[in-house]
Order: C-alpha cells, then sequence, then structure tokens
C-alpha cells in the first residue's frame, strides 16, 4: 500500500469556526502567509522520516485569506526535495490552464531530475475564477450560472489541449502541435535561414515519472481513464465512490485491452483526525471542518454529499461534522476507530493508494505533525 499526505496549506486561524469572521473577511497578513509556507515544508520533511510515500500540497492563487498559500507546487517541492531523501513529491493537484504549458513542463520536468525522480505529475482544470481568469483561463463558474456550461467547456478543451502538449513535451526528443487553442511551434518562425517546425524541450525527465488526475464528474473519469493515467477521489460518498471506481476499471480495460487489479491506478483521499477518545477528535476537528465548508461551500463543493433523498446534496448545502462522519466521509476517533474506518474502506475498494488529509484548517502546524505522527505510528500498523 502506498500511503500520501495532502495538505491545502491554510494560515493558522485561532477564530476557525462555523460564524464570523467569513471568508471575505479575512486577510492573512503577508508574514504568516511566508510562514505558513516554511512549516509546510517542514511538514513534507517529517512526512518523509515517517514513511509516508506521497507529499502533496495544492496549487491556489490570490488567496488573501489564507486557506490555501501555495501558488507553485513546484517551486515549494523543489525545497522539499533538496531537503528529503525518498518521498514523492507533487500536488493535488497542478491546475494546468493556468500555465503556459511548456513552462509547466520545463518546471516539472527540472523538478523531477532535481529530486532524483521524484515529481509526481498530478493535474486538474481548477476550481475558482478569481484564480483563473488573471492567468489567462476560463472556468465554469457558481457565480455566473448563465455562462457556466459554456465556460466549462472551453476549460475542458483547453485543458485536453494542454494535456497533450504536455505528454508530447516531455516524452518525444522533437515535438510539434497544432490544436484549436493551442499552436506549437506557431507557424512561420524563421531560425537561421530555415523555418521552426518542431520543438525540442529542454530538460526532459531522466526518469519514468506517475501521472495522476482528479477526477469530480462522469466526463472527467472518462477522458482519464481513456488517457491512461491514474485517477484521484477526495470527498465523495463511498455509495458514490464504489460504482466511479469500478466504472474507472471497465473503460480502462476497454480502451486499453488489459485490466486493472482491484485498486491499480487509483487513489483516495481520506480525511481523518486521530486524539484519545472519540469525544476529542470530534471537538479536535470540528472548528477546521466548519471553516473548510464556510470556505469551499459556496462553490458547490459539497455535491459529493448525499443530500436526504439520497441524491448529490443541492447547491448550497453546507454540512455539520456529523454529517460527514455519519457518511464515513470524516473518519474521526481513536486510532483503533480510524483504522478500523480506513481498512474497511480499502477492503471495500481493494485500494492500495491512500492519501490522508488531516483535518487541521487553522490548526498551528504541530497539530499537523502530531497527526501525521500519530496516523504512521498507530494507524498504519493495525492496517
Amino acid at each position: 500500500m502506498q500511503v500520501g499526505v495532502f495538505l491545502l496549506g491554510a494560515v493558522p486561524m485561532p477564530d476557525a469556526g462555523p460564524g464570523d469572521p467569513q471568508p471575505t473577511e479575512r486577510r492573512a497578513p503577508n508574514e504568516l502567509v511566508w510562514e505558513t509556507t516554511e512549516r509546510l515544508v517542514d511538514v513534507g520533511c517529517l512526512a518523509d522520516r515517517l514513511g509516508y510515500d506521497y507529499f502533496f500540497l495544492t496549487e491556489h492563487h490570490f488567496q488573501h485569506e489564507g486557506y490555501e498559500v501555495i501558488p507553485n507546487a513546484i517551486l515549494t517541492g523543489m525545497v522539499v526535495a533538496e531537503r528529503t531523501s525518498r518521498i514523492k513529491i507533487g500536488a493535488l493537484v497542478h491546475v494546468l490552464p493556468q500555465w503556459h504549458p511548456l513552462r509547466f513542463a520545463e518546471d516539472f520536468a527540472t523538478l523531477h531530475n532535481f529530486s532524483g525522480g521524484r515529481a509526481v505529475l498530478a493535474i486538474g482544470r481548477g476550481t475558482v475564477p478569481r484564480e483563473a481568469m488573471p492567468l489567462g483561463a476560463v472556468i465554469g463558474s457558481t457565480d455566473d450560472p448563465a455562462r457556466r456550461a459554456e465556460q466549462d467547456e472551453l476549460n475542458r478543451e483547453v485543458f485536453a489541449e494542454a494535456i497533450e502538449v504536455v505528454d508530447l513535451a516531455l516524452n518525444n526528443e522533437r515535438f510539434a502541435f497544432h490544436g484549436k487553442h493551442l499552436d506549437f511551434p506557431p507557424p512561420g518562425i524563421p531560425d537561421r535561414g530555415g523555418v521552426v517546425e518542431a520543438l525540442t524541450l529542454t530538460p526532459r525527465p531522466l526518469t519514468p515519472y506517475e501521472e495522476w488526475q482528479t477526477i469530480s464528474s462522469p466526463p472527467t473519469l472518462d477522458a482519464v481513464a481513456r488517457r491512461g493515467v491514474g485517477g484521484v477521489w477526495w470527498n465523495l460518498h463511498p455509495d458514490f465512490l464504489a460504482p466511479q471506481w469500478d466504472e474507472f476499471a471497465r473503460i480502462w480495460e476497454a480502451e486499453h485491452g488489459e485490466s486493472l487489479a482491484p485498486g491499480e491506478r487509483r487513489m483516495v483521499v481520506l480525511n481523518t483526525r486521530i486524539a484519545d477518545t472519540r469525544e476529542a477528535a470530534m471537538a479536535a476537528a470540528r472548528p477546521g471542518f466548519d471553516e473548510h465548508w464556510k470556505f469551499l461551500g459556496p462553490y458547490g463543493r459539497t455535491r459529493g454529499f448525499k443530500g436526504p433523498d439520497g441524491n448529490p446534496a443541492p447547491q448550497g448545502w453546507i454540512p455539520t461534522l456529523e454529517d460527514a462522519i455519519d457518511q464515513r466521509m470524516a473518519l474521526v476517533g481513536t486510532a483503533d476507530d480510524v483504522a478500523e474506518q480506513v481498512a474497511d474502506r480499502a477492503a471495500r475498494l481493494g485500494a492500495t493508494n491512500l492519501t490522508v488529509y488531516p483535518l487541521c484548517l487553522g490548526d498551528p502546524y504541530e497539530a499537523y505533525e502530531e497527526q501525521l505522527t500519530r496516523f504512521a505510528s498507530d494507524v498504519l500498523p493495525l492496517l
């Protein structure tokens, strides 16, 4: 089993919880943002020492609120790579439409080579217009329902072309791509008496690398399985996840002519909080859990939960910690409790790639370190 760590990168928030201040009222001081960045590197180093297999950050921009403060997981990952020896380093996810795809490929290859082959290529389409649009991307928004489908379709088209460009650039000595939105090299570039017809990325990866993509919709599931890379699921009710897990394997086999083992090419992210008693774990997890969904709920991210009718939760619904525990989307309790729930989830799916998201948003980073230490020392030996 491969076990990872995933962190959003929130600054400490002593006033985290369901009420005020509202997310739009928060402004994290620059000094605290940078202190948090340094502490995230510390946690990555600890994860390496504890024996975790993956360390995942996430990519977000312009978040003055302080919920997700890492704009470039490749640069930050380079520091983690220099201070560690074995852990694989990536993001859940690098938001590819917000990059020039060739600059992304160059930077990823540089991290991969400097880290001795430990970079993980995990990508996604993005979720936040305030981040995407200033960086030249478009994304469907719950704030603009009239144009959401049109924006989402454009995002999917550009994303699909960008993926193809990155794969061509990383894996070929010479490449060219001429699509609807992207054109490399553009026609007519003069070069020493000739015209540029192909490009060569320098550097390229010296060794193979893992590829993953997050899955949050049926079209994405279909595209990821057909592309032949790993799928990642987070915050999805087990009853919704299980059929998607199996459908991924079915599409994979139909497209590639080979069967996947029960957990092969699939990763599930689990939300956990461990304490000496279940009551203490719930008390510790509650402020950060409530703050998390106060922040993300308006973006429509709660549709992975079940609503009262058994279908995905309606737009605007905000879960309680009790909802998440009842729906098995938050594994909270003693080490024995959490180990039992993790083992049950792994057995039902046949999962061999698990990533832990500690329910600590807004906590000091000592809490993240304590949670990862407890999971490694008290939970993993029971699995």
